[in-house]
């Protein structure tokens, strides 16, 4: 099963997998190639496939950096500027390899949304860059719908018959078909605001989040969330928007809705210039949260977080 690069700047193949064997065939060979080339190589899949790497490459993983994708890219808004991007910019001295897996069989169908077109958000988030990213999908446990999703954000897919043109490459579709309406829950409450009930809104959000159960750091990562999406309702939302709270299993759940429309598919996820003030709001908002969902359209913007409990 090989996986070597294609002599394009930026190769972002998915790795259709059928059980551990294949998936050792097609991750392993990956990073001993680049090691061998002399590429700074990463490794951020779940925990247990950490493990069959790391035996699969034996003694020779020094140099390579092992995460866990189930804690730094459980929000997967969090996957480009805080996994690849943090990791690439770090290496931008020459080529760089990453195996990163975002979808895997215990992703909710809430998470799975936001997973997708982080997805399809990679290939514009590194277009010309000297990277590859090599996608691990399980074609074992995964619904058809989650492979048919990767052939339109991978441009090539590799198998156990070899490499192939996904066909079906499409990502600009993919993130607008992703761009649902988020339904709100009956036992939601809501709080009108504007420009001079910015403080009053961080309060009432505090206050129902404890009345919730959200305590302690995760109490301060909520405040600061809601003062970002509230100033940024204000700033470039139309003036005023609806803040919005209520539990959802383990979860609390948080959204600003306002008249503003989000152009920038990539928004949050990638860092501003440095000599750009502000425009860092929903960037801090995936840094805090455990998963971000957003819905556009012409007449009004919803960004929605979750924190567990």
């Amino acid at each position: 099963m090989s996986t070597a690069t294609d002599g394009r700047p930026f190769v972002h193949p998915a790795l259709f997998y059928r059980g551990e064997e294949q998936y050792t065939a097609g991750t392993v060979p990956f990073v001993r190639d680049g090691l061998a080339a002399g590429e700074a190589v990463a490794v951020a899949v779940p925990g247990p496939h950490l493990d069959l790497i790391r035996a699969g490459l034996g003694p020779g993983t020094t140099g390579v950096r092992f995460l866990d994708m189930t804690e730094v890219g459980r929000n997967p808004g969090r996957i480009i500027p805080g996994v690849l991007r943090a990791f690439a910019d770090a290496h931008s001295d020459g080529r760089v390899r990453i195996i990163g897996e975002p979808i895997w069989p215990g992703r909710t169908a809430v998470e799975y949304p936001a997973c997708v077109q982080h997805e399809a958000l990679i290939n514009s988030a590194f277009a010309g860059r000297e990277l590859t990213i090599l996608c691990p999908y399980d074609a074992d446990r995964l619904a058809p719908q989650v492979l048919a999703d990767a052939r339109a954000t991978h441009p090539l897919v590799i198998d156990g018959q070899g490499r192939l043109p996904a066909g079906t490459y499409d990502p600009e579709r993919v993130i607008a078909r992703y761009n649902e309406p988020l339904d709100l829950p009956p036992g939601a409450v809501s709080l009108a605001f504007d420009a001079g009930e910015l403080p009053k809104s961080r309060c009432f959000a505090v206050q129902e989040a404890e009345r919730l159960g959200l305590a302690g750091p995760r109490l301060q990562d909520l405040a600061l969330a809601v003062a970002e999406l509230t100033t940024n309702s204000v700033v470039h939302g139309g003036g005023s928007g609806t803040l919005r709270i209520w539990a959802e299993g383990e979860r609390i759940v948080c959204e600003v809705e306002d008249r503003g429309r989000l152009t920038d598919p990539l928004a949050g996820r990638r860092p501003p210039p440095r000599d750009l003030p502000g425009g860092r709001g929903l960037l801090l908002v995936h840094s805090v949260a455990d998963l971000v969902r957003v819905h556009t359209a012409p007449d009004g913007t919803t960004i929605r977080f979750y924190l567990a409990r």
